[in-house]
């Protein structure tokens, strides 16, 4: 097995640190897969709870190289602790590189070695090397890409630090929220005790053209689709993540799932909310 990868790009270098430190917010191990064509962070949490999935496509890197396990399994796992990887990437913004490897002292690293312009014509690197767990064979169905049936409604986010701040209020009136949606681009998120109702609305978000496409013919429109979820769990997800998407999605499975999707460039993060 061989893993060698390097990022030059400023964008990316910046984009890699806030994924990284994305990944470390939500889940404190995660698997690192390692693909011909990108990097993906893989859920290692229980059944019932919220699961982070990201990727890393082949574009962003300046040089990818990989051998796997064999021809047929040309993939790699590793097992690492999240904060490790964001920690040993932090000062990357400034780097004129940061490179990926997977080596062998003593016990298996990632080793992350950030080269910094000294003076001109002269670098200096910083090198971390990050233990992992090389997770063989048998274990890899543990870390698929958790399932995204069919939603019954996708409609675009607004802004999310004005979702953030919505939930953070419901936060202090209840610990479950409502999330509804429909097919004319309407959100609504609400909480509701005894004593108070809070509901936030918002309108014209627009829906993706494939969701649009997809309605069953004779279906209202108008027809709320919703789902509630605990609110620690989206809460968490907004303190979390730290990347400003281009895109973002939220995919409602009625009753049963909050998906919640962010795309910048070559870089996407999914995030997976069960029904409470």
């Amino acid at each position: 097995m061989r893993f060698r990868a390097r990022i030059t790009s400023k964008r990316f270098l910046e984009l890699f640190i806030q994924v990284t430190a994305t990944v470390a917010r939500l889940t404190k191990v995660c698997v690192l897969r390692v693909s011909p064509d990108r990097l993906c962070f893989c859920p290692t949490g229980l059944l019932g709870e919220a699961q982070l999935w990201g990727e890393v496509r082949r574009r962003v890197f300046h040089h990818f190289c990989m051998e796997g396990v064999s021809e047929k399994f040309n993939e790699i796992y590793l097992e690492l602790v999240s904060e490790h990887l964001a920690r040993a990437v932090k000062n990357a913004g400034s780097a004129s590189s940061l490179k990926l490897q997977l080596t062998n002292k003593l016990r298996p690293c990632l080793t992350v070695v950030v080269e910094l312009a000294s003076c001109p014509g002269h670098t200096r690197a910083m090198v971390h090397d990050l233990p992992v767990r090389v997770l063989p064979r048998r274990w890899w169905k543990e870390c698929t890409e958790p399932p995204v049936w069919a939603s019954d409604v996708s409609v675009y986010l607004p802004a999310l630090k004005t979702l953030k701040n919505m939930v953070e209020r419901m936060a202090n009136v209840g610990s479950r929220v409502l999330v509804e949606a429909n097919l004319n681009g309407k959100l609504n998120l609400s909480v509701e005790t005894d004593v108070v109702t809070i509901k936030s609305h918002f309108k014209n978000l627009g829906n993706p053209p494939k969701a649009v496409l997809s309605m069953s013919q004779g279906k209202n429109p108008e027809n709320m689709v919703q789902v509630q979820v605990a609110n620690r769990k989206l809460l968490q997800f907004f303190d979390g993540q730290l990347i400003n998407p281009t895109m973002a999605l939220c995919n409602i499975l009625s009753n049963t799932l909050l998906h919640l999707v962010l795309v910048h460039d070559d870089i996407s993060l999914q995030y997976f909310i069960p029904a409470s």
